[in-house]
């Protein structure tokens, strides 16, 4: 389901992809304002958005599954970004503070073991921000952009995963109401269908961003009490009282 990291990095090169980036980046900022002294992990292909926090985190780390393939980033430093296995990442429990999931949920083969990853890596009180794909949106069916690709949620579907992988949603916020139209004079405009699609609310936004935090103390299944079974006695043969008494004459 995974799509391969050159064309994730080439749709990002492109004007469409410069655009959508603008407006999911705005959207992100709006969800984490202030992330100074706090340790990062962007996982997926979130290295387009970690900038914004690279500069004031204490750590920023763009990790990339297997099945997509890793890039440098950022392209000018020291590399922060690494090759991973996104159910088994190379971290210790409680190791971060925020968690950015981007082209990361909808592309996995088991979106409830990657949560649940984050989740043990995830330090108390910690937060977890997903870029998804929305189902009803007009970007989830054109498979020209990333966004067309994987499997694509409503905000029921969100939120239930969420809730099965021990996180408590926090915020909504959608982003991506200009249609996927790769046109120099379509993409002038974008920023006014961006406007009015926010201000009506409208339902066919291409992503959703959604908040949750950790829920630190969650249910544990109750373990099934062993009844301890006596052991069953063996048969004996005994003689009978009427071959005793035979033998004693």
């Amino acid at each position: 389901m995974s799509i391969d990291v050159v064309d994730l990095r080439n749709f990002y090169g492109q004007r469409l992809g410069v655009v959508a980036r603008r407006f999911i980046a705005r959207a992100i900022r709006d969800h984490w304002r202030d992330t100074a002294g706090l340790r990062m992990v962007g996982i997926g292909y979130a290295s387009p958005y970690l900038g914004l926090f690279r500069e004031e985190a204490e750590r920023c780390l763009a990790f990339m599954p297997a099945g997509q393939g890793v890039v440098k980033w950022p392209t000018t430093r020291p590399a922060l970004s690494a090759l991973v296995d996104e159910n088994e990442l190379p971290l210790p429990d409680n190791a971060v503070d925020r968690v950015l999931l981007v082209h990361a949920l909808e592309m996995t083969n088991d979106p409830g073991a990657l949560l649940r990853e984050v989740w043990r890596v995830l330090a108390s009180g910690g937060r977890l921000l997903a870029v998804v794909p929305n189902r009803r949106g007009v970007w989830a069916r054109m498979d020209t952009t990333p966004f067309g690709h994987g499997r694509p949620y409503s905000r029921a579907q969100i939120n239930q995963i969420l809730r099965e992988s021990w996180f408590t949603p926090t915020g909504w916020s959608e982003a991506l109401y200009v249609p996927p139209v790769n046109r120099g004079w379509f993409l002038r405009s974008a920023v006014a269908w961006e406007r009015t699609g926010a201000t009506l609310s409208a339902p066919f936004a291409g992503v959703h961003l959604v908040e949750a935090t950790k829920q630190v103390y969650r249910a544990i299944p109750a373990r099934r009490v062993k009844r301890r079974l006596m052991p069953a006695l063996e048969p004996a043969l005994a003689p009978s009282p009427g071959a005793t008494a035979r033998n004693e004459t």
